[in-house]
C-alpha cells in the first residue's frame, strides 16, 4: 500500500463523512442510510475496474428524485428502486452501451445539474432555518419570501456562518489541504451548537443495522406500476449519466488511466445493486469527492476502497457523534453544494456563441423546477433533438439564368419539414413564364414531406413550362 493513496484515503473520508448525512436527510431517509451507500461506493464499487480514482457515494444530484420517490412511494419501496436501477445499469454496461452517454448534450446535463441546484438551493434554505418547506418546486421558490419571518434566527445563523466557511476556506490553500472545508464547517458548527447548548435541531441517529431495510416481496410487487418503472429509470440514467461525465472530469485532473466507461458503468451498477439490496439511497461517482481524492495524490483504487472501510469504522465505534451535528449545518453544505451545480460561469460564453444551447440549458432547468427532475431531462432531450433537426435543416435555392434555355434552380443541402416554408417560398417567387430545371443532386436529405411538396409544386406549374425535376448525384 502506498503512503499516498493511505493519506488521501483519510482525505476522501473527512470530505465523504459529512455529505452522505446531509444528502440522505435532504433525501429524507434517516441519515444512517447515507453512510450505508458511502460505504458500499468504497467497498463494492470501489473494488471494481472501471475509473481507478473516481470515488461513488450518495450524490446531492440525485437528492431530488430520491425525495419525490420517497414521498410518493415510501421509505420502505427505495430498496427495490435503487436494485432494480442496479440491474438496468449492469444490463447497459454488459451490452457496452457506457460509451453512448457521452452523446448526450452538454446543454441538457447543465440543464439538469441547474434545475437540480436550483431545487436543492430552495428546499435546504428552509432546512437551514429549521422551518418546513412547501412540497412543490415553485411553492419552495415562492415560499423564500416569507422565510425570514418562519425560520429559527439561530438554525439560520448556523446555516449561513457554514456556507460562510465552504467558501473562504479553500481560499487557504494550505490550509485546506491539512482539513477539508465541509469537515472544518459542519465541525465547528457542532462545536458552537454543544459548546453553547443551542436548542437547534440535530441529526438523529440509530444503529447502522437498525437503518438497513432489505425490500420484501411485496415491494418487489410494486414493481409492475408505470410510475415505479419510471422512477427505476430514472434513478439509472440519470446515476450513470452523472457518473460518467463526472469519469470524463477527473480523467481531465490525472495522468494515470483512463476511465473504461462500460466497465465504470457494471461497477455503478453492481454497487447500485447492493445498496437496494440494503434499503440505501441510490449511488453515483460524485466529482467533489473524487477530485478531492485526486488532489490529496491518490494513485490507485486504494484509496476509495479505504474511505469505505473508515466510513464503515466509523459508523461501527462513533455513531453517537453523528447526533451532536446540527442539521442546518448540514443544510447550508447542500445549499453550497446546489450553488456549485449551476453552471454561472458558462451561461455568459453560452449567451454569445450559442443562444440556441442555451436555450436549452434554460428551458431544462426551469422545467426541473417546475414539474420534476423525469419530467424536465425529457422536455429538455424533445428540445435538444429539435434544435438539432433545425441547425441541420439548411436548406438553400441556388438559381442559374441561361436565357432562352430556361433558368436552372438547384436546391442543396438538409430539405425537412422544418424547412419547407422556406423551401416553398423560393420556389413560388420563379417566374411563372420561364422553363425551369430543378436540380436536386446538392441535396444530402430529402424527406416525405419536401418531396411531396415539390411535386406538387411542379405539377401546379403552367403546363407548358413544366419543371423537369433531376437528379445529378
Amino acid at each position: 500500500m502506498r503512503k499516498a493513496d493511505l493519506l488521501a484515503s483519510f482525505v476522501v473520508f473527512l470530505v465523504a463523512l459529512p455529505l452522505c448525512v446531509g444528502v440522505a436527510i435532504a433525501s429524507g431517509v434517516p441519515a444512517e442510510l447515507g453512510l450505508v451507500t458511502g460505504i458500499v461506493g468504497g467497498l463494492v464499487a470501489g473494488v471494481m475496474p472501471g475509473s481507478s480514482l473516481q470515488v461513488s457515494g450518495p450524490a446531492a444530484g440525485l437528492t431530488v428524485l430520491v425525495y419525490e420517490a420517497v414521498q410518493s412511494y415510501g421509505v420502505q419501496a427505495l430498496g427495490v428502486l435503487v436494485l432494480g436501477a442496479g440491474l438496468v445499469q449492469l444490463a447497459l454496461g454488459a451490452l457496452r452501451l457506457g460509451r453512448w452517454f457521452r452523446a448526450v448534450s452538454v446543454a441538457v446535463v447543465q440543464g439538469m445539474l441547474a434545475g437540480i441546484g436550483l431545487v436543492l438551493i430552495a428546499g435546504q434554505v428552509y432546512a437551514m432555518g429549521d422551518a418546513a418547506a412547501p412540497a412543490s418546486g415553485v411553492g419552495k421558490v415562492a415560499g423564500l419570501v416569507s422565510l425570514v419571518g418562519d425560520a429559527d434566527p439561530v438554525a439560520l445563523v448556523i446555516g449561513c456562518a457554514t456556507v460562510v466557511v465552504l467558501v473562504l476556506w479553500p481560499r487557504w490553500r494550505r490550509g485546506a489541504r491539512l482539513v477539508p472545508a465541509p469537515l472544518l464547517a459542519v465541525g465547528l458548527a457542532s462545536v458552537v451548537t454543544g459548546v453553547f447548548d443551542l436548542s437547534v435541531r440535530r441529526v438523529e441517529v440509530r444503529g447502522l443495522l437498525d437503518a438497513v431495510r432489505p425490500p420484501g416481496l411485496e415491494d418487489f410487487g410494486r414493481l409492475t406500476e408505470v410510475g415505479v418503472i419510471g422512477t427505476v429509470l430514472a434513478f439509472a440514467l440519470i446515476a450513470s449519466a452523472e457518473s460518467l461525465f463526472s469519469a470524463a472530469a477527473v480523467d481531465r485532473l490525472h495522468r494515470g488511466r483512463r476511465t473504461d466507461y462500460d466497465r465504470e458503468l457494471i461497477a455503478q451498477g453492481a454497487g447500485n445493486a447492493v445498496c437496494g439490496v440494503l434499503g440505501a439511497l441510490p449511488m453515483t461517482a460524485v466529482i467533489v469527492r473524487s477530485a478531492a481524492n485526486v488532489q490529496a495524490g491518490a494513485r490507485t483504487k486504494v484509496s476509495r476502497v479505504l474511505h469505505g472501510v473508515w466510513l464503515l469504522v466509523f459508523t461501527a465505534v462513533l455513531p453517537g457523534v453523528l447526533g451532536v451535528i446540527p442539521v442546518a449545518a448540514l443544510a447550508g453544505l447542500l445549499v453550497h453544494a446546489g450553488c456549485k451545480l449551476v453552471p454561472v460561469r458558462e451561461l455568459g460564453p453560452l449567451w454569445r456563441e450559442h443562444r440556441g444551447e442555451l436555450v436549452v440549458l434554460v428551458v431544462t432547468a426551469v422545467a426541473i423546477v417546475v414539474g420534476n427532475l423525469f419530467e424536465g431531462v425529457l422536455v429538455g432531450l424533445a428540445l435538444a433533438v429539435a434544435k438539432t433537426a433545425w441547425d441541420i435543416s439548411h436548406v438553400h435555392v441556388e438559381t442559374e439564368d441561361r436565357g432562352d434555355a430556361g433558368m436552372v434552380v438547384r436546391v442543396v443541402g438538409h430539405a425537412t419539414f422544418l424547412r419547407l416554408p422556406k423551401l416553398l417560398d423560393a420556389l413560388e417567387a420563379l417566374p411563372h413564364d420561364r422553363d425551369v430545371r430543378l436540380e436536386l443532386g446538392g441535396l444530402r436529405h430529402l424527406d416525405h414531406a419536401c418531396a411531396a411538396a415539390l411535386e406538387g409544386w411542379a405539377a401546379g406549374r403552367d403546363h407548358e413550362r413544366v419543371a423537369t425535376i433531376s437528379s445529378t448525384s
